[in-house]
């Protein structure tokens, strides 16, 4: 993504605000591509909609709009992606 040119952070954290506190330990999701989306990679071979789950969290408390979750344990990569959207 980089080579085209894309603005990417890896492995970037997230702190957890609650009613002026910031919990313990920070969320951390794989990319942020052009500070638009966030993109999760998994590699498990059997799929959990929790990663969709857990991918809203991050889009809702990052307030963006979409994230793909890619499942690299898949047979076929174009079979691991699924695309996460806040408030559409």
């Amino acid at each position: 993504m980089q080579q085209r040119g894309l603005r990417t952070e890896r492995q970037k954290q997230l702190p957890i605000h609650y009613k002026g506190h910031t919990l313990a330990a920070p969320l951390r999701f794989d990319l942020l591509v052009e500070e638009l989306v966030i993109v999760e990679c998994k590699a498990t071979a059997e799929y959990n909609i929790i990663y969709e789950a857990q991918t809203l969290t991050y889009l809702r408390l990052m307030q963006l709009r979409l994230g793909l979750v890619i499942n690299f344990g898949e047979r076929l990569v174009k079979d691991g992606f699924y695309r996460v959207v806040n408030r559409l």
